[in-house]
């Protein structure tokens, strides 16, 4: 397999991820959003906030792929009763080729690396069985299931949820 990478977005990365998000099936969908949603947060912030983030999901020899992000949940009040909840995107051309599993273990290294959080998680539709598989191998743990937690085509969906700890 070609080597996956995390990297920091570039503007031109941002414009495509808005145009891929137009395109219903090119990412998960979740209903139409402002077509230069990604451009603007690029704009704001780099994609790289102060408790949230995306990185674009490259590989050698084919480019941006998609992209991984991450944002806070909150388990009680803070400053020490939160976690990480990380996500990835990939265009619809590239999944099924092992890339997010790799960006997704590459993420935890990253957040573990230059961040204090204890606890990363991550959910994904209970049909989803590929992305419940990348995140098994990516070194999540299956905890269990989210009942209608997910808003999306009309109708909420459960979700199955998945942590990953610093010492796992």
């Amino acid at each position: 397999m070609p080597e996956v990478r995390l990297r920091p977005y570039r503007a031109e990365d941002a414009q495509r991820f808005d145009a891929e998000a137009q395109v219903p099936g090119a990412l998960d969908f979740f209903g139409w959003a402002p077509s230069d949603r990604a451009s603007r947060k690029f704009a704001r912030d780099g994609m790289l906030g102060a408790d949230s983030g995306n990185l674009v999901v490259d590989v050698e020899g084919v480019g941006m792929v998609g992209d991984v992000g991450w944002v806070p949940v909150f388990h009680g009040p803070p400053p020490n009763c939160f976690a990480l909840n990380v996500g990835i995107g990939l265009f619809a051309e590239h999944r099924g080729r092992g890339y997010g599993t790799v960006a997704q273990r590459l993420l935890a290294e990253h957040l573990f690396a230059y961040t204090r959080f204890e606890r990363l998680e991550a959910s994904t539709d209970v049909l989803n069985v590929a992305e419940q598989r990348a995140l098994e191998k990516a070194g999540f743990t299956r905890e269990g299931v989210l009942r209608h937690a997910q808003w999306r085509a009309g109708a909420f969906h459960d979700v199955v949820l998945f942590s990953r700890l610093r010492g796992d």
